[in-house]
């Protein structure tokens, strides 16, 4: 069904037709279509156009339709092809037909004062507001399986890496807690994108504004959302709200790669720290022992397809005139699609955590390995007055002379460290277990067990809060 037939002679070319409707996907913002009518059949009622025998048949309608809807989420699609029913060319002339079949000429006063710009960009921001309001959700449950990791491995030491080399001690926690931190920030930017998705355009009609006394603050009440939107033509065309849920999906989506590809790395054969549950691996057809971490490698896989959502918007919108332009119609796949997977990716990693086996005798090993203490020891030589520099450079001879001889720096005799290190005594060796070298790092934020352990209950806590650590800091 058109909506627009009446000012041309001949009607559309097939292709066009492939090219132009969209009812084979916007159909998934059937309900918000119909919530926005609902409202939309009460501003007007209250603009004087309805009576309120009308508003009473619309909204009982359309909220059967609703349900209906609720009951069966590809009902547009199978009611489209349905013989004898004409073409949809979008969800708003599914909406208005179905309408219009239950309550006859009644519907088609629906559509007064109102245009399918400020419709669409009412709907799909109602659609991006209830996905935002899932994916922080779900990103709070990732956070809580990090956390029960955490508390499981609280005593578990793995060596931590800079440029993927050994470098230093640290907390299988400490770990846990800094993807903790990242899903933390990943909540503020939802939460913080959320704001700018919840505003009103229902009411600036195709551009200029609708010409009935529509009390738009009511409306926008109605609908849930905070406010009107300030200017018609900006409404309209605005989608810097779907850019910017793409970009916090981005940056999750990232963060979550991250995470595979630590954990990947962590349960090859090389590594070998940890171990992923059947259930989440699969096997070779060809190599009978093969068990591959094919969760992990598609929450990493899956970043470069929400990116790319991302990157495809941004191309789309960053030539556009004011106001509407048809090209906005490619918003609605690449958001729908990175909210998918994402969604898909932030409720399997807490399987993928909760399901972990954790190699915590592979773990230390790891970390009493490539002369991890070395830092300890140029900062037991400056607590014995050497300048940090002279340290420095003596634990970095010591180094080279212990792997010469293939011994760790603990396993070195006090003459062989003093030819190095004058200022070494004897109680040297106590700074050169790995416990002592985290217990030392008791500062806020660091490795130790106390930070640590107060980290993880800084954490619950903040999960039972609308903040995170992230946006605690911030206020």
């Amino acid at each position: 069904m058109a909506l627009w037939g009446g000012r041309f002679e001949s009607g559309p070319d097939a292709l066009f037709t492939a090219l132009n409707n969209s009812l084979r996907f916007d159909y998934r913002l059937a309900v918000q279509d119909i919530d926005g009518s609902i409202g939309w059949a009460k501003a007007i009622h209250r603009a004087g156009v309805l009576t309120d025998d009308e508003i009473t048949r619309l909204t009982a309608t359309l909220s059967q339709l609703r349900a209906e809807v609720l009951a069966d989420p590809a009902l547009p699609i199978a009611d489209a092809g349905r013989k004898g029913v004409a073409t949809d060319e979008d969800i708003h002339s599914w909406v208005e037909r179905r309408l219009i079949e239950k309550v006859g000429p009644l519907g088609k006063k629906l559509h007064t004062g109102r245009s399918r710009n400020d419709q669409v960009a009412t709907d799909l921001r109602l659609w991006t507001r209830a996905e935002v309001d899932a994916r922080i959700s779900e990103l709070r449950e990732a956070g809580r399986a990090l956390l029960d990791l955490a508390e499981r491995e609280q005593a578990t030491i793995l060596p931590g890496y800079t440029h993927l080399q050994r470098a230093q001690p640290v907390a299988f926690a400490h770990w846990c807690l800094a993807y903790f931190e990242m899903l933390g920030r990943d909540i503020a930017r939802f939460t913080d994108a959320r704001r700018r998705v919840n505003v009103c355009p229902l009411g600036s009609g195709a551009l200029a504004g609708t010409a009935y006394t529509i009390d738009r603050t009511a409306l926008a009440a109605d609908l849930g959302f905070d406010a009107p939107t300030a200017n018609s033509l900006d409404a309209v065309s605005d989608r810097d709200f779907v850019l910017e849920t793409l970009a916090a999906a981005s940056v999750t989506a990232v963060h979550l790669s991250r995470l595979g590809e630590d954990l990947i790395l962590y349960g090859s054969q090389e590594f070998g720290f940890i171990e992923f549950a059947d259930s989440v691996s699969s096997g070779s057809s060809l190599m009978p022992q093969k068990k591959n971490p094919d969760a992990a490698e598609l929450l990493r896989g899956k970043s470069g397809r929400i990116v790319g959502a991302l990157v495809s918007l941004l191309t789309t919108v960053k030539g556009l005139p004011l106001a509407y332009n048809k090209d906005l119609q490619e918003d609605k796949e690449p958001l729908f699609d990175a909210m998918d997977h994402l969604s898909m990716c932030l409720r399997v990693t807490p399987v993928i955590l909760s399901t972990l086996k954790v190699h915590r005798e592979a773990c230390l090993k790891a970390a009493q390995g490539g002369y991890a203490n070395a830092t300890d020891l140029a900062d037991y030589l400056v607590g014995k007055g050497v300048p940090f520099r002279e340290a420095h450079e003596q634990v970095g001879r010591i180094v080279r002379a212990a792997i010469q001889v293939g011994r760790p720096l603990e396993a070195l005799a006090l003459d062989e460290l003093r030819r190095h290190a004058p200022a070494t005594g004897p109680d040297v060796f106590e700074c050169l277990t790995i416990q002592a070298g985290m217990v030392k790092r008791e500062v806020a934020g660091g490795t130790g067990p106390g930070a640590v352990a107060n980290a993880i209950a800084a954490a619950r806590v903040s999960l039972g809060q609308r903040g995170t650590p992230e946006y605690r800091q911030s206020t």
